[in-house]
């Protein structure tokens, strides 16, 4: 590496669950800058989540969903004496909530229902269920590094 890595910015817990994750899945979800209109999205389907599920607060729901999307392993690139080996790697902790997040936001995107609010909670509700676009990716994911364990020998 040349340069220094980049600050981690200190990041304030949003208004109404006082959680972190919570600012930066919002962040994620946000576009050009409108934060109040992620936060209500977001807030939004959460209570459609705690609707459909009845036996636990809509956040836990999150929150379960969350660390059922987090991905363990992942496979990175690595040349080696002239050709490509996929390497299954550990992620780390800071990463694997990232992918999560990234993961649930883009496939709640790419659902059929009618607002942002439900399609969102549609993905929580199937995410929380360990079912669903972002669970299947996560898998995957498991799947390729356990494919490519012969050449964990090259991790570097």
């Amino acid at each position: 590496m040349r340069k220094s890595r980049a600050k981690k910015r200190i990041l304030l817990p949003d208004p109404k669950f006082n959680e972190i994750l919570v600012t930066r899945f919002v962040n994620g979800m946000m576009y050009d800058g409108k934060k109040s209109v992620a936060l209500n999205i977001f807030y939004d389907a959460i209570d459609i989540v705690e609707k459909k599920l009845t036996e636990e607060p809509g956040i836990e729901s999150w929150k379960k969903a969350l660390n059922n999307v987090m991905p363990a392993v992942e496979v990175k690139a690595r040349r080696v004496g002239g050709s490509t080996f996929q390497i299954p790697t550990e992620v780390p902790q800071r990463r694997k909530v990232a992918m999560g997040m990234k993961w649930m936001i883009g496939y709640a995107r790419k659902r059929n229902e009618k607002s942002m609010a439900e399609k969102l909670a549609g993905e929580i509700v199937a995410a929380a269920k360990n079912e669903g676009s972002s669970v299947k990716k996560k898998e995957d994911t498991h799947k390729m590094a356990e494919a490519n364990k012969a050449f964990s020998h090259f991790r570097a």
